[in-house]
Formats: structure tokens, C-alpha cells, sequence
């Protein structure tokens, strides 16, 4: 049992170099009754060493979502539940009903989340669906890297709903996951 005051940190890592708490920081100073605390992040099961704590709110107007909202827009037919985790890493485990799109990909792909390619290149997403992104959990950097692509082509941020707990904390709290993703629908007729 810990006591209250006692620090516990397990920051021996693979390579020797401390993980990040934030994308520029590798530790914080907390301001005890007892003195000063530096925290500092440790190696474990869950938390990926190679990402960083991400913000609620990765891009401004995106709206965060937990868990009751996903399973909401799992059955809103206008609402797509997109798991964005890179291809080439193992998805062992999905959110039933969910979509996959690598976040690395979604640039290319805006075409079957209802936005038109105009003849400039350009994208046209006046009728783009709304979309619940997620990823590994919230030290995750996939989600919201492919939110700022595509909010930076024109991506309504009103349509863009942020689960950063992703399946870290969909399997922690024990959720139904399953093996596979929905097939993705047809693109959008272009102009």
C-alpha cells in the first residue's frame, strides 16, 4: 500500500531515455505541502512509450467524447466511429461497428466521409459525415495527427468528435471489442 508523499516511478526504459509527459516535456514540477515533486512518467503496459499525453481537445472546435457517446454514434447512421491506428501495427482488438482508416491515409480518403474533390484538387466537405475519431488511448498521437490533416483541408471541426481514451480505455473498463472493422462505404460521387 502507498502512502501518501511516497514516489514510485519505474523510468527505466529500453533505451535509457525518458518518456515524454507532453510533446516538449519530459517531466513536471508539482508544489506539495511537502515541498516540491517532480513527476515523471514510467514504462508500463499502458502507456506507449513512444507517444505523449494528447490534449482533450486536439484541434479547436473538436468536441471530446467518451465512452456513452461512442456507443450513441456507433448506431447514428449519419455518424461514422473511425479507428485511425496505423495499418501496419496489429489491430488485435477494435470497437464493434467502427470503421478503420490510418490516420496516415484519411488525406486521401476524405472522399468516403461524404467530402467531394473539386476539379482544383481542393475538397469540397459542406456535406462531410460527422466523425468520432480514436486510436491507441490518450498518449496516442494518431488520431489527433490525422484530425489537424484533415481539419487543414477543410474538414468541418463541428463534424469532428475526439475519443482520446481509445482502446485503452474501451478495453480497460472492459467493453466488447471485436476482430475486424465495417466494411468502409462508397465514396462520394465527385463533381
Amino acid at each position: 500500500m502507498a502512502v501518501w508523499g511516497q514516489v514510485h516511478s519505474a523510468q527505466a526504459q529500453d533505451d535509457d531515455k525518458p518518456l515524454r509527459i507532453t510533446r516538449d516535456s519530459t517531466t513536471f514540477l508539482v508544489r506539495t505541502p511537502k515541498g516540491p515533486l517532480t513527476v515523471q512518467r514510467a514504462k508500463t503496459a499502458c502507456g506507449e512509450p513512444k507517444g505523449f499525453v494528447q490534449p482533450l481537445v486536439p484541434q479547436p472546435g473538436v468536441t471530446p467524447v467518451n465512452e456513452i457517446d461512442v456507443l450513441h454514434a456507433l448506431n447514428d447512421a449519419q455518424t461514422m466511429v473511425i479507428d485511425m491506428r496505423d495499418e501496419d501495427e496489429p489491430l488485435d482488438a477494435t470497437i464493434p461497428n467502427s470503421y478503420h482508416i490510418p490516420y496516415n491515409e484519411l488525406e486521401d480518403r476524405l472522399d468516403v466521409l461524404g467530402c467531394k474533390q473539386l476539379p482544383s484538387k481542393a475538397w469540397n466537405c459542406s456535406q462531410a459525415v460527422k466523425i468520432v475519431a480514436f486510436c491507441y488511448g490518450p498518449m496516442c498521437v494518431q488520431s489527433p495527427t490525422g484530425i489537424a490533416r484533415i481539419v487543414r483541408l477543410g474538414y468541418p471541426t463541428s463534424k469532428i468528435f475526439y475519443y482520446r481514451g481509445g482502446m485503452l480505455d474501451w478495453e480497460g473498463i472492459g467493453l466488447t471489442t471485436v476482430v475486424g472493422n465495417r466494411p468502409l462505404p462508397k465514396p462520394a460521387s465527385s463533381p
